[in-house]
């Protein structure tokens, strides 16, 4: 959510904001806010005149009730002024309600370091690292590897779940466990504190990050909960909502969580390729990385989270991409994003496995999360990041494809060979 005094003294700004992002800067619901906005204040002066009209009169009508004097007239003027403050005091909360309706619909304005674009064909490499693999032979797409190696079963996820959910079976099982605990291994060593968190949210928290209103249709919904709970489409709800509404000291700043938990998505790709196996699912896992800094050092933490990132797949000795996204590609709760991208042989090309996203103070202000820069001093909105650090179905799809062998076998990276215990599969 952003500022609405950045709104109100930087409409114009603003404008040129949501016209790098693709949408019409001439935005209806920027315009009825900045109306709205006005009438608000010029609402608030009105009602704190009376009240203080009001707090006025009572001095007067105690002073006369001591003197015998009549004060009846006093007391009925001030029963009129009191109907029309209770009046106003409903304008009001109806117009916050809706002030704050819009700012959540409203996205946050692009970094100036964030190219401009339309789509994901404007986006810019910034590094490479690695060369895929050359095979000697046609590499099999993971589908058919998972099939043939009896580790991947989706007719049976389907006839549990439906279409868009996957079975993992013996080593496909395994991998995946050895994965989760490889990757939250390097990141604690790396400073980040492991938390466990729930798979659920309820809507406040899921609003604190941004997912709603936006994204609700592709929320999964406990109906009938009387918490209003949600099945979580990332960890980066619950490790940031961890400290929503508090004021932090800065002396605890930064934070850095990170935290695995299964995820949950409606919306599983269009029709095509990408439905096939488990590139698009509506479960899957992950490791989510959460970082609460103080604003002024935001921009570093988000290097050297997209270097946390990295450090996974370079591990894993996987090749692959860093990509800055463009204007009109960033997603919308994102001042600036990268997207970490694989290598996929038996697709030949480039898979996102990680987006590391800047929100600055987007999500706190949602949020409230707040810390004082000093003893004392007024708190201010700290600043928020997170990364995929990262997610396995896609890892999974480059792990089995790159290091497929000849003879059927899929060979372990030697980094993660002592979690699977071997090294290969076959």
């Amino acid at each position: 959510m952003l500022d609405l005094r950045y709104l109100r003294e930087n409409a114009d700004e603003y404008r040129q904001a949501l016209k790098r992002r693709g949408m019409d800067d001439q935005n209806p619901l920027l315009d009825e806010l900045l109306t709205l906005d006005a009438e608000w204040r010029h609402t608030t002066v009105e009602r704190d005149r009376l009240r203080e009209e009001q707090n006025a009169a009572s001095k007067r009508i105690g002073a006369l009730k001591r003197e015998r004097k009549n004060a009846d007239a006093l007391i009925a003027e001030m029963q009129s002024v009191a109907r029309r403050v209770h009046e106003l005091d409903k304008r009001l909360s109806v117009q916050r309600a809706r002030l704050d309706e819009i700012q959540m619909t409203l996205p946050n304005p692009p970094h100036a370091d964030v190219p401009d674009g339309a789509d994901e064909n404007d986006n810019v490499v910034v590094k490479e690292w690695g060369e895929p693999k050359p095979l000697d032979f046609e590499p099999l797409p993971h589908w058919t590897l998972g099939e043939r190696l009896d580790i991947l079963d989706l007719p049976r996820a389907a006839k549990i779940a439906g279409s868009g959910f996957a079975v993992l079976k013996g080593d496909g099982a395994r991998l995946t466990r050895s994965l989760l605990r490889f990757m939250l291994d390097q990141h604690t060593q790396r400073g980040y504190t492991e938390i466990w968190a729930p798979a659920l949210a309820n809507r406040a928290s899921m609003s604190g990050t941004g997912q709603l209103p936006k994204f609700e249709e592709d929320m999964y919904r406990a109906a009938g909960h009387a918490h209003d709970l949600f099945l979580i489409p990332t960890a980066e709800v619950p490790l940031t909502n961890m400290h929503a509404d508090e004021i932090l000291d800065a002396e605890s700043l930064p934070i850095r969580y990170c935290g695995y938990t299964p995820c949950f998505r409606r919306e599983a790709g269009a029709a095509g390729r990408d439905t096939r196996g488990i590139l698009r699912v509506h479960q899957f896992d992950k490791v989510e990385l959460v970082k609460i800094v103080p604003a002024d050092a935001s921009y570093d933490e988000h290097e050297s989270l997209l270097a946390d990132a990295e450090h996974i797949v370079q591990l894993l000795e996987i090749p692959y991409r860093v990509v800055l996204m463009c204007a009109g590609d960033l997603d919308f709760k994102g001042a600036k994003q990268y997207d970490i991208e694989i290598w996929s042989a038996g697709e030949g090309r480039w898979l996102e496995v990680s987006s590391v996203s800047n929100f600055e103070a987007f999500q706190s202000r949602r949020a409230g999360i707040r810390y004082r820069p000093a003893p004392r001093a007024k708190p201010e909105y700290a600043h928020t990041l997170n990364g995929s650090g990262v997610a396995v179905p896609r890892l999974l799809i480059s792990l089995l494809e790159n290091n497929q062998q000849a003879d059927g076998s899929v060979a372990i990276p030697p980094a993660l060979a002592p979690y699977f215990g071997a090294e290969r599969i076959g």
